[in-house]
Order: C-alpha cells, then sequence, then structure tokens
C-alpha cells in the first residue's frame, strides 16, 4: 500500500502560501518585462532566473530517466538535506535516524533545524543493520538517511535491505547516492514511482567534476518535490550556473568515470603490498578507506609532501583510517610514491 506523505508533513508547512515570483503568474511568451523590478539594461544576468529550473530540469531528465517532475534541484545536496528536514520535521518534536560513519552533514542539517538525529552505528565489514535502524524508530520518527555507496566507507548496501527499509518504515528514507556512478549496483530511482516515501540523492559534484558549481538532486515523487519547492528559496540555482551546467552535461563522462574505477583499482592493488597499511576496505566509490599502522603520523607526512587526504582516526568505526580519493594517474603516483617513502621512513 502506498504510503501517505502528506502525513508526515509539518502542519505550517502543509498551511503554506509559498512565495510567489512575479513569472509565476503569468505563462506565454512575452517580450517586455516590467513586472519583477528587475534592471532593463541587458548583460546577461539582469534578469531573475527561472525559478522552477524548466529546461536544466528537461536535460537532467533525459539523462537520468525520470520524470522531470520528480526532480529537485538544489544548491548541493545539502540544500536538498536541509529542505527534506524542513518539509517534514518538527522542530524539538521529531527526531531522523542516520547510519554511522556515514556522510556529517544529516547530523549538522538535523542539528541547525534542531531535530534530534539518532544515529545508529554500521556492523562488522560496515554493514547495513536493518533491525537496529527499525527498533531506533519511534512516533515520531520522521526520516531515515542512507548513504550508498557510503561515505567514507565507500561500500553499497545491499538494494534488498534498503528496499525493506522503505517498505516498513512509515517515514521518509533518504538514499543518497552521490557516488553511485561509480559503483556496479544499480540506483534505486526507478523505484520512486511505487514508493512516494523514498527520495533518491545525487550529485553533480563527483562523476560530473561540477562541484564548484554546487548542484544536487533530489528524485522523488512529484508530491515531495512540491513540497520541497515550495520551502525552497525561489531563485536557489542562480542563471549562471544553469547555463554552465546545461553545457557541462552535453560532455560525455564514461571515459573519465571508467579511468577512476580503473585507478581506483591500481592504487588498491599497490597499497595492499606497503606494510603501513593494515587493510583496503572494498570500494564502490572514487575513494578507498585504508586502516593505516598510524594514521596521524601518515597524514602529516603526506602533508608535508603537498599531499591533502582525510584523516578519519576520530570518526567512531573509522579509528585508524584515511580516506583517499582518487585523482589523476600522476596524482595518484605521487601518492603512492609519498606512502612508500614514509613506509621506509618508519622501517628506520
Amino acid at each position: 500500500m502506498a504510503k501517505n506523505i502528506d502525513k508526515l508533513v509539518r502542519e505550517c508547512i502543509a498551511r503554506l502560501t509559498p512565495y510567489s515570483t512575479a513569472r509565476d503568474e503569468y505563462q506565454g511568451e512575452l517580450g517586455v518585462f516590467l513586472d519583477a523590478n528587475e534592471s532593463p539594461y541587458e548583460n546577461g544576468y539582469n534578469r531573475y532566473p527561472d525559478p522552477h529550473q524548466k529546461a536544466l530540469k528537461a536535460q537532467i531528465a533525459a539523462i537520468k530517466g525520470v520524470a522531470a517532475e520528480s526532480i529537485f534541484i538544489g544548491n548541493g545536496s545539502d540544500e536538498a538535506i536541509d529542505v527534506l528536514l524542513r518539509v517534514f520535521c518538527e522542530p524539538r518534536v521529531d527526531n531522523v535516524i542516520a547510519i554511522a560513519p556515514s556522510y556529517g552533514m544529516y547530523k549538522v542539517a538535523a542539528a541547525i533545524n534542531d531535530v534530534e538525529m539518532r544515529e545508529v552505528q554500521l556492523g562488522e565489514e560496515f554493514t547495513l543493520p536493518v533491525g537496529e535502524l527499525l527498533a531506533a524508530t519511534d512516533e515520531h520518527t520522521k526520516m531515515m538517511f542512507l548513504c550508498s555507496p557510503n561515505n567514507p566507507t565507500g561500500n553499497s548496501f545491499p538494494r534488498e535491505q534498503i528496499m525493506r527499509l522503505v517498505e516498513e518504515f512509515d517515514g521518509i528514507v533518504v538514499v543518497d547516492e552521490a557516488y553511485i556512478d561509480f559503483a556496479e549496483a544499480e540506483s534505486l530511482k526507478s523505484e520512486i514511482a511505487a514508493n512516494p516515501n523514498l527520495v533518491v540523492l545525487q550529485t553533480m559534484s563527483k562523476a560530473w567534476a561540477m562541484a564548484g558549481l554546487r548542484i544536487g538532486l533530489a528524485l522523488a515523487s512529484q508530491r515531495v518535490v512540491e513540497l520541497m519547492s515550495q520551502v525552497k528559496y525561489p531563485y536557489n540555482i542562480n542563471v549562471a550556473t544553469m547555463s554552465i551546467v546545461e553545457e557541462l552535461l552535453r560532455q560525455p563522462i564514461d571515459a573519465n568515470v571508467e579511468e577512476i574505477k580503473q585507478q581506483r583499482a591500481v592504487v588498491e592493488q599497490a597499497l595492499q603490498q606497503s606494510a603501513a597499511v593494515k587493510k583496503i576496505y572494498p570500494s564502490d566509490a572514487n575513494f578507498l578507506l585504508a586502516e593505516v599502522d598510524d594514521a596521524d603520523a601518515m597524514y602529516d607526512y603526506l602533508i608535508g609532501k603537498g599531499i591533502i587526504v582525510r584523516n578519519r582516526n576520530r570518526v567512531k568505526g573509522c579509528e585508524g583510517c584515511l580516506r583517499l580519493t582518487i585523482g589523476t594517474p600522476a596524482e595518484n603516483e605521487a601518492l603512492l610514491k609519498s606512502i612508500s617513502e614514509y613506509e621506509k621512513s618508519i622501517v628506520r
């Protein structure tokens, strides 16, 4: 039975009359714009951007294979996370659940919105604790955050386990697929039509190489997208960004993604030969999580060589670990050379 999403919406949001932009009040072809108090002097940016991002959504819909009405475009995935919390979670009343270790912005966004965050630690080898996640819910649990492939662990969770949570949990299940382009597993975006409580987050920051443009996507039922669109700021994506993204989306990424996957294997194989590396965790992302002999020491050594990686040593569940992003072949070679030199320095 399809879940009734409107029962989950905050009362103030359900009553909300969303802001109406000047261009929302008339649809059609116009030549003289005297409705929005803009400057009339054309420079390419004197007009407000399309608050509905129709052209960009149509382009993304064709690429992703989902309806344009099922796409929310945010200023990065972080905006989508924040808007979802504002739509569904009553501050100081409702709570949300997230796996741990995982992407830190779920917890930060919940704190900003004054919503309790309940973290459930991943199992051995970073497995998904489905039963514990369900047991952590109560009548005030509105949302569950799952990152798959997960950051910083790199592993994907079995589709059937995620779908069990979608089916058995009465709230919103947010599956963050920021790294899905590097995984063998298929996206869950095909499930959103039949599961109105499923929201799939994707991003243009990773495989599409647009981190500096801040474009995040929420793929969801039309009703969820409508609610999110009512709550977001009207002009959250600017004219320049939309224009650049539309152009970059015409450029293929398959070769770059394939090279990153190949380089991931090369780096993993090399690291497995290092005496300074204890373990490499399997990865479906564009990074590797490596347990090393002394995470702080290796991190500092690499900094001294002009290479920065992510020290996850103080994250519960990732003690002793560094997260290594896969770069170009030359960057990866420099990383491996520096780790080899570090290894020799500690042997002495």
